[in-house]
């Protein structure tokens, strides 16, 4: 015989209450069966054991984090309780939010976080579960989950940061979310990537991971620290002499480019970044960097590109540009100089060489590359995902502006 759906809401808070299963079912006139059906077909959250037996959920509701202090502005399980018996009558997230002084936004987040997998809010089992994600402490994801810490470690050894990672990973639970668990437990953030790194003792991770990361740090660095360092740079051309195009990325054409440089300035790498599809060339600059090598490395690599696809290069303030008017006849663009001191007005390029530098590592000799290292390392590099491009790699966007030239 079908039960009404009072019975089946009167089982649920009786477990929220405490009781077994069995003394819940009993308590309605249906079988402890029936109640653990009831329970399961909702999508509720694990039932916990007591005495060695699955029963009810064993424990209160605590009335405050530990270690934290009451929880402030949280939802009560009154408040939980009107907003089921809102839902149950069809109301809206804002006429629900009225009733409880609340705003509609605390009402459609706490109904989508906490409601069962075929839909269903229940006051008492969502007080349940907020009760349940608020304890502390919480188990260190990557510890939990060594299949999901060995993909992290590939694409780390490939040269991918935690923010990438943390997006691909999000990336594919949107794409197929039917084989990815609704917990989230193989979708971790950046930060828990981090930690894991630099927090042996939460870890997962290998402990030489750190070494993959661009900057190669044990340890982070405070933001209040000042990094800044003189630079030999003169005063050359602005910035501002740019044309407004070049900003919004819209057009494009317009590089960025630097070196990076080995240990005393001995050996060096430029590095040419395309400011709309981040397709990046490197310049291969045997046994010197001065202004004739760094020229005609430049024109001999961007040579090859048809010219509505270099229309400008900026440039730090650097004497091995010197000859940047050779420069300008040869490729027929133009050549601009960032500011003193303001690598941000080349961002494109100083985000590129800190990625470059998973390859080129600080306090190394860069004069050992061949060319065909470079050429290597750049195919890579392009075909990496780049979340500013929605997950496509500058080599798909570069393909498109030459198939459609």
């Amino acid at each position: 015989m079908a039960h009404p759906v009072r019975t089946r809401e009167r089982v649920i808070d009786l477990l929220c209450a405490g009781l077994s299963l069995r003394d819940a079912g009993l308590a309605v006139g249906a079988s402890r069966q029936a109640a653990w059906r009831w329970w399961a077909q909702g999508g509720r959250m694990e039932l916990e054991f007591a005495h060695g037996r699955r029963g009810g959920l064993v424990g209160p509701v605590p009335a405050e984090v530990p270690g934290r202090g009451p929880v402030r502005r949280a939802l009560s399980s009154e408040d939980r309780a009107v907003i089921a018996a809102g839902v149950r009558h069809g109301l809206s997230c804002a006429e629900i939010g009225v009733a409880i002084g609340r705003d509609k936004s605390v009402v459609s987040r706490e109904v989508r976080r906490n409601a069962s997998t075929n839909g269903e809010y229940h006051g008492a089992v969502a007080h349940r579960a907020a009760a349940h994600r608020r304890r502390r402490p919480k188990s260190f994801k990557l510890l939990e989950n060594p299949g999901l810490c060995r993909r992290i470690e590939t694409w780390m050894d490939q040269g991918w940061s935690p923010r990438l990672i943390a997006q691909m990973l999000a990336a594919e639970h949107r794409a197929d979310p039917a084989n990815h668990p609704a917990d989230h437990t193989g979708w971790v953030s950046h930060e828990t990537i981090y930690q894991a790194l630099y927090v042996q003792t939460r870890g997962g991770l290998r402990a030489d991971l750190h070494r993959q990361l661009s900057l190669k740090r044990r340890q982070r660095v405070p933001r209040a620290r000042d990094r800044r360092a003189s630079s030999p740079y003169q005063e050359a051309f602005t910035i501002s002499q740019r044309p407004p195009e070049v900003a919004d990325r819209a057009v494009p054409g317009h590089w960025e480019g630097d070196l990076i440089v080995g240990p005393e300035s001995k050996s060096a790498i430029g590095t040419l970044v395309e400011r709309s599809t981040r397709f990046t060339i490197l310049l291969h600059l045997p046994g010197s960097h001065d202004a004739n090598t760094v020229a005609e490395a430049m024109i001999a690599e961007m040579g090859h590109l048809p010219e509505h696809l270099r229309r400008s290069i900026t440039w730090d303030r650097g004497t091995e540009l010197a000859d940047y008017a050779r420069i300008q006849v040869a490729l027929n663009t133009k050549l601009f100089f960032a500011d003193p001191h303001s690598p941000w007005q080349r961002g494109t390029n100083e985000n590129t060489n800190r990625l470059l530098r998973h390859w080129f590592a600080k306090g190394t000799d860069l004069s050992v590359h061949t060319p065909e290292d470079l050429r290597r390392v750049a195919a890579t590099l392009n075909a990496r995902p780049r979340p500013t491009l929605d997950l496509q790699t500058p080599a798909m966007r570069l393909n498109t502006l030459l198939t459609a030239a």
